[in-house]
Parts: structure tokens; sequence; C-alpha cells
């Protein structure tokens, strides 16, 4: 089955490139310095519906590449039978993909389980990254004071309601979730490989110790959302006492996706830190 058609002026921007035998999609703007944005897990998740709100501003300052992890979007979906989604095979992918590229550093912004592979490059490869974004970001094993949450999106049956059930819980209580992008993440879920390497990607586990995460040493900025339900704020806060060089922001009446809720607001946010050499070294191209 065929995906959701990207918007005109960005399948020009789309790309394709061989990580480690699996071909990986991406959307690539801008020049300069790279800068990396990575999505989250959940169902019919990619990197232009997570970040079509962002793009073309980064892309005034960097050259911006948006990868769709294995078992996402447009890249590959190999059976789990033979492929590891676990965490360490994103990390590994993730590394494969800046070296498919010929990138030796790069900065970052990972959201929820995008922040874990984010992570993943910090803690194993210290060298390749300048900057670090971590929102709503998985990696840190924090309990969620309520499940019910985490049950409705493990309840997903690949309906479109179900689709507009897993974006309503994802997002904060003010914002109104846009009916395109749920069908456009309800149509990438209508294919088959997408349903059987989902069901693997969900019993991943996504956390590192806290010694792996105390060892980041790139200056990193945490975001989080006030609202948000899966990532709770205790999480922001650990990132916040466990890695040396981090700063905060807790943005008001969001939930998980602050990129797609308030994308203005992010990209000021974000630029600010990578562009000022008060947040350390400026990563501007």
């Amino acid at each position: 089955m065929s995906y959701p058609q990207l918007p005109t002026d960005i399948q020009s921007l789309s790309r394709f490139v061989d990580v480690d035998g699996i071909k990986t999609h991406y959307i690539e703007k801008g020049t300069g310095r790279p800068l990396v944005l990575l999505h989250g897990g959940g169902a019919g998740a990619d990197g232009w519906g997570n970040w079509r709100g962002c793009i073309d501003a980064y892309a005034e300052h960097f050259r911006v590449l948006v990868p769709d992890m294995p078992g996402f979007g447009r890249t590959g979906k190999p059976s789990p039978d033979t492929y590891d989604y676990s965490q360490d095979g994103r990390n590994r992918h993730l590394a494969g993909f800046l070296d498919a590229l010929e990138i030796r550093s790069t900065s970052l912004i990972g959201n929820s389980m995008g922040g874990a592979t984010a992570l993943g490059l910090a803690i194993n490869s210290p060298e390749r990254v300048q900057k670090l974004v971590l929102m709503g970001s998985a990696g840190l094993d924090i309990a969620n004071p309520d499940p019910t949450y985490i049950k409705k999106l493990q309840a997903y049956d690949f309906t479109l309601d179900g689709m507009q059930q897993i974006m309503t819980t994802m997002t904060g209580s003010s914002h109104v979730v846009d009916p395109a992008l749920v069908q456009y993440r309800h149509e990438i879920m209508q294919n088959a490989d997408a349903q059987v390497a989902i069901r693997s990607i969900v019993r991943s586990k996504l956390a590192y110790t806290h010694e792996q995460i105390a060892s980041v040493s790139a200056p990193t900025l945490v975001v989080g959302g006030k609202e948000d339900k899966v990532a709770v704020l205790a999480r922001t806060y650990g990132y916040l006492e466990l890695i040396r060089q981090a700063w905060g922001i807790v943005v008001p009446e969001a939930g998980h996706w602050v990129m797609i809720e308030a994308p203005e607001a992010f990209v000021r946010m974000t630029l600010t830190f990578l562009l000022d050499s008060a947040f350390g070294v400026i990563v501007d191209g």
C-alpha cells in the first residue's frame, strides 16, 4: 500500500540513503552545519508529520536533516524476526545515517523516542554531538503516576478513531488536533509492515541508567509540556538534575508535542539555544 503523498514543496526535498541495508528516507533543506530532527515513536509518526511546522525556520540557519527511523514513515520496515527494533538498534541506525551522509558531528533535536535516540548518540559518541535538545524525551525511567494515558496509547487499533484518540491523548487540553494530520498518520498506519513493526517497537525498552545520562557532556536544552501526560514533568526535571550542562523550559498548556502544539515558540526557544554562545559553542553554519 502506498503512503500519503508529501506536499509538493516537500517532495523535492525527499531523499533516500542506504543505512546498513535499510532504505532510509529523510527530508533535507538548508545549508551550513547539520541539524538533525528526530521524531517520536507513536503510531503514524514520521519526520515530516512531526516537524512540518519547524523545518523552514531551522533551514534558514542549518542544513536540516529529518529522517524516518526504521519501521516508520517511508523508511524500510524489515521483519522483527530479522531486525532489532530495540533502542540500541535505533542508536546504531542514527550513527549509520550520519556515517552514510559523511557527517562527523551535528546538533540534534529529539522528541520522545527520538529524544532517547539523540541521547544514545550523546552517550555513545559524545564527540559527534554539538548541542542537544530533548523535548518530551524518553530515556529516563520515571514512573507515570497515571497509567491511564499509556493504556490508551497501547489500545490503538489502526482505525481513524483510534488515531484521533492517540493524538488527543498526546496533546494539551487547549490544542485542537489538525484533522489533516490525523488522516496523514492514519494512512501511514494502513501499511501492513508498519503495523507489524509498531507492535515490536512499543515493546522496546527506552531507558538508560542514571550514570549514562549523567555522562552527557553536550550543552543540552530540556523542553517539557506542562500538560504532558506521557513524559511527565518529573522526567524533565530529572534530566536537569543529571545532565551537568542542561537548561530547562516548561511550556504552558502544551502536552507531549510542543513542536506541533506551539511550533513558533518552540523554534524561537531552540534557535536561541543553538545560536547563542551563552548556551555553549555557537553551532550556526
